[in-house]
């Protein structure tokens, strides 16, 4: 019934930008804080941001933050993510999750719903 599903991602120059959609089905993004992770080749899964279900408050890591925005739709229950000014550093697969809880904080929330991710590339 809980469903999260990612699209946007593709092949993308360095400097360019993408934005990625998170489309949920069977929760209202008013009750629940979604976070966007990825995983590049060899490496470990990073957090890169979240938005809280209460006030919308949101947090970016170090490595995107400046270039990553985070925002809700709440009418189209969709969360996104602009990123700007890729590097091929950004390749990963970004996956977006869910909980219901209405607040997040980077590396502290336990994600109960996972998409099926998306690839992006950055590359010449």
């Amino acid at each position: 019934q809980l469903q999260l599903v990612e699209s946007g991602g593709g092949l993308v120059q360095p400097g360019g930008s993408l934005r990625l959609s998170c489309a949920g089905s069977g929760f209202s993004l008013d009750y629940w804080s979604v976070a966007w992770f990825r995983q590049g080749p060899g490496k470990e899964e990073e957090e890169v941001s979240c938005i809280s279900g209460g006030d919308g408050v949101t947090e970016y890591a170090d490595s995107v933050k400046g270039r990553f925005t985070i925002s809700r739709d709440n009418a189209k229950n969709t969360v996104y993510l602009q990123m700007n000014s890729l590097k091929p550093e950004d390749t990963a697969i970004y996956t977006c999750a869910a909980v219901r809880e209405y607040l997040c904080t980077l590396g502290e929330c336990e994600y109960d719903y996972w998409g099926q991710g998306t690839q992006v590339t950055v590359s010449s």
